[in-house]
């Protein structure tokens, strides 16, 4: 982490992850950027559909592998890069045949590195194989939810979920949020934990860089009008009224309430629900 000098207010608190000698002095590789209009958090008819969305600095697109469809072929590290996208770093590698892809970089790699996605791959960072084949306890990252269907869990920096049991034709994974879920073993995973950690401990220090990043504005419930928000209304500084936190549609939200809904398709593969709340 870097503190930076408080040469203005602005920078003044700012703490930033600190890429010297982490990220590779590189531009992105051409072939695999594109440019994309972002959705700004709008839907197709262009409403928002997630608030507190828009403006930010122009990002270009890196084409990031999930699917990882090319197995048994060795590769090497040829960059770790900064991606605007995402939380976590990327890195770039070269296979035996000249073929050049990103993935999501573990904690651990560095240029040079080898890279195998294999049945039979060892179990070392950035390797990636099925559940079945990993000894328990082994940290992942980059975890499908079925076979073939491209990487979905713990994709965020310093993220990682722990295999604690193979049982019935299914892995246990203990997931970042403390949620234990089952997933079928014959599902890949890669191995290690998501790079840069540190990403977590930033302090922004001032509107302005929240701004550059699409971040809008959050207005308080109790700040707005009783029309606008369950929290509105009251005369001077007021509480919220009621005995549970709701959103703007009446729904619960934050202070450790559940939201999930009582009956989902997906009950059946948890084994043990998530902590929520304070107690966490």
């Amino acid at each position: 982490m870097k503190k930076l000098r408080p040469t203005s207010s602005g920078i003044r608190g700012t703490i930033l992850p600190s890429y010297k000698g982490v990220v590779s002095n590189v531009p992105p590789h051409k072939s695999l950027t594109k440019g994309r209009k972002r959705a700004v958090g709008r839907n197709a008819f262009g409403r928002i559909t997630t608030r507190h969305k828009g403006s930010g600095h122009k990002r270009l697109m890196r084409d990031v592998d999930f699917i990882y469809a090319k197995k048994d072929i060795p590769a090497r590290v040829e960059s770790i890069e900064y991606d605007p996208n995402r939380t976590g770093f990327i890195a770039l590698i070269v296979f035996a045949d000249g073929e050049r892809k990103y993935i999501l970089a573990p904690r651990s790699l560095k240029e040079g590195d080898a890279v195998l996605v294999s049945e039979n791959a060892p179990i070392k960072p950035g390797n990636r194989l099925p559940l079945k084949n990993m000894p328990v306890g082994t940290l992942v990252y980059n975890v499908e939810f079925k076979p073939k269907n491209g990487a979905k869990i713990a994709r965020s920096a310093g993220n990682f979920a722990e295999l604690i049991a193979i049982d019935g034709g299914f892995g246990h994974l203990k997931m970042p949020s403390s949620e234990v879920r089952k997933v079928p073993d014959s599902a890949w995973a890669s191995v290690g934990e998501v790079s840069n950690p540190e990403n977590r401990l930033r302090k922004l220090g001032k509107a302005g860089r929240s701004r550059w990043m699409g971040i809008r504005p959050t207005v308080r419930g109790s700040a707005m009008n009783p029309t606008d928000h369950p929290h509105g209304g009251g005369e001077g500084r007021s509480g919220r009224g009621r005995r549970r936190a709701v959103s703007k549609w009446g729904k619960p939200t934050g202070k450790g309430q559940k939201s999930r809904r009582a009956k989902k398709y997906s009950d059946i593969f948890i084994v043990r629900r998530r902590k929520v709340g304070k107690k966490r």
